[in-house]
This record gives structure tokens, sequence and C-alpha cells, in this order.
């Protein structure tokens, strides 16, 4: 995959699928330690979500830290816009951000 169909391939995603998460393994695996905490906080909004394991794709691995110009994983897109990593998602739930910005109210 090309650099461009890469970054196409991940702009579909994020704009098809309402919350994805980008991460190291999936929702019934995580690989990692901050993506299980994330799905853990997922799992507790009670949120229709779909992941992306970048351990499957070299290039989405990269692709996904280039395209938010964020450099570590995982990564949360919510309609489209990225929110943040673990430590970001972890400080929203506590705050009710993150409940407010799943919801898809902008008040």
């Amino acid at each position: 995959m090309s650099e461009r169909n890469v970054q196409g391939f991940i702009k579909d995603l994020v704009t098809t699928n309402d919350v994805v998460l980008f991460m190291k393994g999936n929702k019934f695996f995580p690989a990692c330690g901050f993506s299980a905490r994330s799905v853990q906080i997922l799992n507790q909004t009670g949120v229709k979500y779909e992941t992306f394991d970048v351990l499957s794709d070299m290039e989405v691995r990269q692709g996904i830290k280039d395209y938010a110009s964020w450099p570590t994983i995982p990564q949360l897109y919510v309609r489209g816009e990225f929110l943040g990593g673990s430590d970001i998602m972890m400080e929203m739930f506590q705050n009710g951000e993150l409940a407010t910005a799943l919801a898809g109210d902008d008040s």
C-alpha cells in the first residue's frame, strides 16, 4: 500500500465508523496495557466501537501516527475526529467529556 493509499484507508475507517480505536491487538485480546485500558474505558461507556489492530499492518501502524501527527498508539477517533490516546481518554472519561463526545453533544 502506498503512503497515499494508507492515508486513504485510515480516512475511510475513521469517517465510516462513528467510533474507531487504533490499538495493539483487538477489543477481545488487547496486546498492550495502554490498549487494554482504552478498551476498558470504551466498554464502560457502553458505546459501540470498532478496532483496528496496528500490529497486523505495519504501514497502517506508521500511517496512523502520521495521520493525526500523534506518536503513540492507541488512538481514538469519534466521528472522524481524533480525541487522543489512553491517558487523554482516561482524563476525558473521568471528567465526563468522553461521554459528551461519544453522545455527539456539542454543547
